[in-house]
């Protein structure tokens, strides 16, 4: 009986395995949705852990599939989960988690990158930005195809504040393979510095928590995982709009082992190109011979802090697009062929 005065802790009652559950519905992990099973309840329960203090709050759990992460995830007393899941192979098994606890889970059979998460939690647990993150959590071992799209996808929530982050600074804790977990927290200089670091890190507080080993899995996958833990940041690092940021960032990393010069010239038409990039450079203060990957937070906030005034004076600037560019100019030659060609046959038709 629980001591007078404290609430006794929850505890799922006697349950097949998650391998037996595998077994009795016949799940088997699909390769093209990259899925792989995480059956050691131990290691669950570590991936929880790094979320904080679950005890009443409320968790979104992204791909839960037979249900190893979920189980830990209700063991540490959540007041209410919502699992999304897409693929329907899974979900009698979710079902059977869903009645060992009473009116604490709730089922979506949905795509996360399309599902909306405006209005899934209650109202009361809204935050303001500036207060400590609310009593909301996301957890999910993701799978690998989708984990890249899906935390620019929430990157971009945490920049424009909607999403699962109209209710505040929501914390994530994510699994990624080890390489993207590693380019998530990499520091300049490092040879995981790329797009991703910058990214998140302008946006979140990044901390790669542990490693999982692959042989963890079943089935196995060819590399090891890594449990990443996002905080959203008070003030983002850059102050510009996401679509600005993303640019400029995809722009610098273009040309990954160039001089910086070289990547950030396609933000700018041929015509004009060169006196543009010099006077970007130049007036943000960037050495032009670093590496993309040398780069500071602080040099790219003033790289896009100048490239926004550079496009408030010419507003085309921001919807040039280098690859377009590209595109035409290799096509042009195509297309003169196809003329001369056209041209030809009328005059020997004439």
């Amino acid at each position: 009986m629980a001591a007078p005065g404290k609430v006794a802790a929850f505890r799922l009652p006697p349950l097949p395995t998650v391998g037996d559950i595998i077994k009795l519905f016949r799940l088997k992990a699909q390769k093209q949705l990259s899925q792989n099973f995480l059956l050691d309840l131990r290691l669950t329960d570590k991936i929880v852990r790094q979320a904080g203090e679950l005890k009443n709050a409320h968790v979104c759990e992204v791909g839960p599939g037979p249900g190893g992460i979920t189980r830990s995830i209700l063991s540490a007393g959540v007041e209410q989960l919502l699992l999304i899941e897409k693929d329907a192979r899974f979900i009698p098994g979710l079902q059977m988690l869903s009645e060992a606890a009473p009116g604490k889970v709730r089922i979506v059979h949905g795509d996360i990158l399309t599902y909306k998460m405006e209005k899934v939690f209650p109202k009361h647990l809204k935050k303001n930005w500036e207060d400590e993150p609310p009593n909301i959590h996301i957890i999910g071992n993701l799978p690998f195809s989708v984990s890249t799209p899906l935390i620019i996808k929430w990157l971009e929530n945490v920049s424009k504040k909607d999403g699962p982050f109209i209710y505040g600074r929501t914390q994530m804790t994510l699994t990624f393979q080890k390489e993207v977990a590693e380019r998530l927290t990499a520091n300049p200089g490092g040879k995981q510095r790329s797009r991703l670091s910058i990214m998140s890190q302008h946006l979140c507080t990044v901390e790669n928590c542990f490693v999982i080993p692959g042989q963890a899995f079943v089935p196995k996958p060819e590399v090891d995982v890594a449990v990443v833990h996002f905080t959203p940041l008070v003030q983002p690092k850059i102050q510009q709009p996401f679509e600005l940021v993303e640019k400029v960032v995809k722009s610098v990393f273009q040309f990954r082992r160039k001089y910086c010069f070289r990547g950030i010239g396609t933000l700018f038409p041929e015509s004009g190109r060169l006196k543009r990039t010099e006077e970007l450079m130049m007036t943000a203060n960037v050495d032009p011979t670093l590496r993309p990957f040398q780069l500071s937070m602080s040099q790219f906030r003033n790289l896009c802090d100048t490239y926004r005034k550079m496009c408030d004076e010419d507003p085309s600037l921001f919807v040039y697009n280098y690859r377009e560019e590209l595109k035409q100019k290799k096509l042009r030659p195509l297309l003169k062929s196809t003329s001369q060609l056209e041209q030809t046959e009328e005059e020997n038709e004439l």
